[in-house]
Order: structure tokens, then sequence, then C-alpha cells
């Protein structure tokens, strides 16, 4: 199963998504895996609403990544082409 971390509170919680069963789970930050920051991806492992394992992928960080980046740089130029003129 994969999650997503999407934030930190407070700099101790981190709250990880998971898409799959559409849950959220709020961990200590000191138990994520070296190399975790907002916006990483995960490979884990959930038994009786509890995850058990958790595991940094890095591949599908990188991909999902990438994706943001080409979008935003998308909707930049189509803002650079406008036919609206600024005043």
């Amino acid at each position: 199963m994969k999650g997503y971390l999407d934030r930190i509170e407070e700099g101790k919680f981190a709250v990880i998504l998971v898409d799959e069963i559409n849950k959220e789970f709020i961990l200590p930050k000191a138990e994520l895996p070296v190399g975790s920051s907002e916006q990483s991806y995960f490979d884990l492992t959930i038994e009786n609403d509890k995850i058990t394992s958790l595991k940094l992928n890095e591949q599908t960080t990188s991909t999902e990544q990438e994706k943001v980046d080409n979008l935003i740089s998308k909707i930049r130029s189509k803002n650079k082409d406008s036919k609206f003129k600024k005043k």
C-alpha cells in the first residue's frame, strides 16, 4: 500500500494520507524513515488500523515531483501567452 506525507504538524507529528483506503494517519515525526520530508511517498503496511511498516519510496516521490514540476511549468507558460493586457 502507498502513503503520502502530507504535512508535519507542530514540528512533532507526521500526517500520512493513504488514498487507497481514504484514511489519514498521524505518527510521531521521529518514526519517519531517514530522508523523509513533506511530499514523500512510502510503501507501508497497515494492520489493525495502525501503520506497522513504513519505507520511503524514493522512486515514486521523484516521479510524482516531476509531474508536479511539469504541470507548474505548463501553467506558467500559459500565463505568459495571455491575450489580456495588464493595466
